[in-house]
């Protein structure tokens, strides 16, 4: 499909709608909106993309956004959720009211990182009343494992990537979905 637009270098990274590609497109809210057009056609739904250079992947993949001892830990895994724009500062700090003992979240930039201390199926952090009251925006979310994967792979040989929810999608501008 995005061969189609033209792009170069094109390589799908896991199965879960990770892309990465060349344009020579500038301007992101530009080509965000080409590439969901043309998702929508080819596939007959709607698709919610989000971009980021391998400059923005990188310094994703080098965060620490949590203490290292709460990420060392085998059974905590922390969460990149990305977003089209930030949020109002207001906004951040009632998505952060929302974190629990177990769900702890922090905003970098435009995007939202979140340290789960449990299994992510278990968490009530997104479906509890005051996120839900949110209206939380379209987002996707990967696991930082696969940021930092998706570092190495796409180093040096794409400009963008691209992340979307088109493999996995069930419901047309779905809000957030449980991680990958």
């Amino acid at each position: 499909l995005f061969e189609q637009l033209k792009f170069t270098r094109v390589a799908t990274f896991i199965a879960s709608g990770n892309v990465l590609f060349s344009d020579r497109a500038t301007d992101e809210g530009v080509l965000r909106a080409r590439i969901e057009q043309h998702l929508a056609k080819a596939l007959g739904y709607s698709v919610d993309v989000f971009l980021r250079t391998p400059a923005e992947v990188a310094a994703m993949a080098k965060l620490r956004p949590f203490a290292d001892t709460d990420v060392e830990d085998s059974g905590h895994v922390v969460y990149a959720v990305m977003l089209h724009a930030p949020l109002s500062p207001a906004v951040q700090r009632k998505v952060l009211a929302c974190a629990t003992v177990v769900d702890h979240l922090r905003f970098v930039g435009r995007d939202l990182y979140w340290l789960c201390r449990i299994r992510s199926s278990d968490s009530i952090v997104w479906t509890s009343p005051q996120m839900r009251a949110l209206k939380f925006p379209t987002n996707t979310m990967r696991n930082m494992n696969t940021i930092e994967k998706l570092q190495i792979q796409g180093h040096g040989d794409c400009q963008k990537v691209e992340f979307n929810n088109a493999f996995a999608r069930t419901s047309p501008k779905k809000t957030l979905r449980r991680p990958q």
